[in-house]
């Protein structure tokens, strides 16, 4: 595990169509002691001649390239398992990263002493236009209060291995990122938030944000059969989930908030 080196774990399936501005959106931040791993999870498309095209080039992106397609949980798995950085960070094909994304996240983690963070982060459609909607980043979450609602965009996550105990490690699971960080703040650590709009979240019609109904079953999954919280306590945490997202979904404003999960 290096020092101060950042692992950005990216996978791909089929992602021709935007993985070389995400590879773009790293090449161009302004810390360079990182790495951009790449786990192709079987793709069928022209995405492995393009990742090559800047794998052979730059040292310190990685491509991985899987026989078969299992599902962004094993790729991310597969992404940290080959890691070297002491911080992991995720960036899906689609998504991009602000110019300073890893430097001001570094830093802020640094200065305080923090294992967990995530940052604000705006929307943008398939054209990577903007949509003038924002998710701000909480000062902190808990597990009890992640437990109301995820706020944590995968995207904007960063962790520093050395001051976390849980293994980080994405299940089978719709929903694995919240999953993921509910175990790890369940091991009484807290998530800080960056309230800084870094990166990009793409959002295209074939979005989970797109289907509010099955992004509810999937948390009420969780609760259920993954947290195996009571039911009393599970229709509390789910009431309070469809209420946030209600009340993020109804600002009228230049800025827009949403909620996700």
């Amino acid at each position: 595990m290096e020092d101060k080196l950042v692992s950005i774990i990216t996978p791909i399936y089929n992602g021709e169509k935007y993985i070389e501005e995400c590879i773009k959106s790293v090449l161009n931040q302004s810390y360079k002691n990182i790495e951009m791993i790449i786990i192709d999870d079987g793709s069928t498309d022209n995405s492995e001649n393009i990742i090559k095209k800047y794998s052979n080039s730059f040292p310190y992106i990685k491509y991985i390239k899987c026989k078969e397609n299992k599902g962004v949980w094993s790729a991310r798995n597969i992404g940290i398992e080959n890691a070297r950085g002491r911080f992991i960070a995720f960036l899906d094909t689609d998504d991009l990263y602000k110019i300073n994304k890893i430097e001001k996240q570094v830093n802020f983690m640094l200065k305080n002493n923090y294992a967990f963070t995530y940052t604000a982060y705006e929307l943008i459609d398939e054209n990577s236009n903007s949509l003038n909607k924002i998710v701000e980043a909480k000062e902190n979450e808990n597990y009890e209060e992640l437990l109301k609602g995820n706020n944590i965009g995968c995207l904007t996550v960063m962790i520093d291995r050395s001051k976390i105990d849980t293994p980080i490690r994405f299940e089978n699971y719709h929903h694995e990122d919240y999953i993921l960080w509910l175990k790890i703040l369940k091991n009484k650590e807290i998530a800080y938030g960056l309230n800084e709009v870094l990166s990009y979240y793409r959002k295209s019609k074939s979005s989970i944000s797109n289907n509010k109904f099955k992004s509810a079953i999937w948390t009420w999954n969780i609760y259920i059969n993954i947290e195996k919280l009571p039911l009393k306590k599970a229709l509390y945490c789910f009431f309070n989930y469809m209420i946030n997202g209600f009340i993020k979904n109804s600002y009228k404003k230049e800025t827009t908030y949403f909620y996700f999960s």
